[in-house]
């Protein structure tokens, strides 16, 4: 910085210098689109969460049982107070219940006034894809599977939002 040079005009003069130099950087339009998720599975199936609709992920709590309702309801958990209903994922959506194992991973939704945990075999960490690898599902598939990416392995795109919807999804009474 010179004597004359105010610290108002450095400041310009060091905008105009980053401007200059960040001009060869990649338009936004250009840039690849990524979709990311939580990864986990179920049984022998893999699926992926959108983010912004998985607001937590917890080991499994220990949950109190509740007498009359369905097989895959597993009970209620204490979460920092607030009651947490504990629901077998797989075992709704018609698969075998989990085995408890030391994967078993609970993936917290909450939508609207709904506030639930999906227990899952395992969970898989974040997974990215490219957006425009989304594939369309069959339509015979659960109305909560909004797509597949078909990287590695086949990634089932599930919505714990479309789920929290699901008529049957509340009606625990056995």
């Amino acid at each position: 910085m010179t004597e004359s040079q105010t610290a108002f005009e450095l400041l310009l003069d060091i905008d105009r210098r980053c401007r200059l130099l960040a001009a060869d950087l990649p338009s936004q339009e250009t840039r690849l689109q990524r979709w990311s998720g939580i990864g986990f599975r179920l049984g022998p199936y893999w699926y992926v969460a959108p983010m912004g609709e998985v607001a937590e992920v917890l080991h499994e709590p220990r949950c109190t049982l509740m007498p009359g309702v369905k097989p895959w309801v597993k009970g209620v958990a204490n979460l920092r107070g607030r009651l947490l209903p504990v629901m077998d994922l797989g075992g709704f959506l018609g698969l075998e219940l989990s085995k408890a194992h030391k994967q078993r991973r609970v993936l917290v939704v909450e939508f609207n006034d709904l506030f639930v945990g999906l227990l899952v075999d395992e969970v898989a960490g974040m997974q990215h894809f490219a957006q425009d690898a989304l594939l369309a599902s069959a339509p015979a598939v659960a109305p909560f599977i909004q797509g597949q990416f078909d990287s590695d392995q086949l990634w089932q795109v599930f919505s714990p939002f479309a789920l929290a919807q699901a008529p049957g999804f509340m009606d625990v009474a056995a």
